[in-house]
């Protein structure tokens, strides 16, 4: 009778204790939770597709897995200034924006935007920014790739308002695309009618701004932002020259769980910076997904 009692302790406790703890907060997303990720995620895939595919919508996988979407305006080159879409979600009643991130194939180019001493922590452009204090710095690099296509976003977002009569604007994108979504996040609202609703939704965000910034962002943005297993991008650049996350992250873990990181850079070994201390510790295999299933590149 005692060793049964103490199987179905021992059974009791590994229900208790799932592969995911709860320790510093984490929690596991339930699997409708995780499946509600994958539209946005194709969003952000699209956005490796040249500015002429998006527009038609007519990329492969990416554009098939929404096939409703309605395109409205596209950019970028895909060399100097990232490719970016903008259009209408008609079963998220939403505006998507989307921006292209580092190349899956050339991955190791972003290593130099995001380590390179010869970019630094800015204040934001107040022309783009207004009102935004100038302790808010963000990495200098990324700041340059937002305001490329800035103006021209807008524009876009603001047509695509007016003419699906919707006031949601959903943000997507992953690595130096995430960087620069993150950005927008902070720049849309500055420009869009009072009563306008913002998500963000980031794979493989790399650090962008000082702690300020990653204030700022968790005061104003309903940020999530998305870490694939051993992916060194998300530690980049390092905290030791100033840059912070915010909160809002996910990580998936090796066993394909999905964990929920409360607060700035957890440093949980369940969520990403605890996983990989250091670059080397890292897997840039890691970095384009999967991400339920889904590869980012074009």
């Amino acid at each position: 009778m005692a060793s049964i009692v103490a199987v179905l302790l021992i059974a009791a406790a590994v229900q208790a204790f799932p592969s995911i703890s709860a320790r510093q907060g984490i929690t596991a997303l339930t699997t409708s939770q995780i499946a509600q990720f994958t539209t946005y995620t194709y969003y952000a895939s699209a956005g490796y597709c040249t500015n002429t595919q998006t527009l038609a919508w007519n990329c492969g996988t990416n554009c098939n897995a929404n096939p409703g979407f309605k395109p409205v305006a596209s950019g970028g080159n895909g060399n100097s200034v990232q490719y970016w879409f903008v259009g209408y979600d008609p079963n998220l009643h939403t505006v998507i924006v989307s921006h292209q991130g580092t190349n899956p194939s050339e991955m190791r180019t972003i290593m130099p935007l995001i380590t390179d001493a010869d970019f630094f922590l800015t204040s934001l452009d107040p022309t783009l920014f207004p009102g935004i204090n100038s302790n808010i710095e963000v990495h200098d690099g990324f700041k340059d790739a937002q305001a490329s296509t800035a103006t021209d976003v807008l524009a876009a977002v603001k047509s695509t308002m007016s003419t699906y009569g919707t006031t949601s604007v959903t943000m997507v994108g992953h690595s130096l695309g995430a960087a620069i979504t993150l950005l927008d996040s902070v720049y849309l609202p500055l420009w869009l009618p009072a009563g306008t609703t913002f998500k963000t939704v980031g794979y493989g965000l790399p650090r962008v701004g000082n702690q300020a910034f990653a204030d700022y962002v968790d005061a104003h943005i309903h940020l999530t932002h998305i870490n694939n297993k051993e992916d060194p991008i998300p530690i980049c650049p390092g905290k030791f020259l100033g840059f912070v996350h915010p909160a809002g992250e996910v990580h998936i873990e090796d066993s394909a769980e999905w964990a929920a990181c409360p607060g700035q850079d957890n440093p949980s070994t369940q969520c990403i910076v605890g996983d990989v201390p250091e670059i080397l510790d890292g897997n840039e295999s890691d970095h384009d997904g999967p991400y339920n299933g889904v590869e980012m590149g074009c």
